[in-house]
């Protein structure tokens, strides 16, 4: 499983801080994720800003988008 991911998300949406909450348990056991905010980039606001929350894996640039829960994340995780 990658240390490293990426959140993309935004402050006030309900459905990243139900992703965020998912990803906890794993962050717990090592997970590094850091939470990028769309609203801080156009070009991040322009591919996300639709699909948000959508996590990426920081080794291959893979991503999964919202609803997922930690057990997906962890299949995702473990490609």
């Amino acid at each position: 499983m990658p240390s490293e991911c990426q959140l993309f998300g935004t402050l006030g949406c309900h459905l990243c801080e139900v992703a965020e909450a998912e990803l906890m348990p794993l962050v717990e056991h090592g997970l590094m994720v850091e939470l990028v905010d769309i609203a801080e980039s156009e070009a991040h606001h322009e591919t996300y800003g639709l699909r948000i929350p959508v996590l990426r894996r920081a080794d291959t640039g893979a991503e999964l988008d919202w609803p997922f829960d930690t057990d997906q994340v962890v299949l995702f995780l473990s490609d």
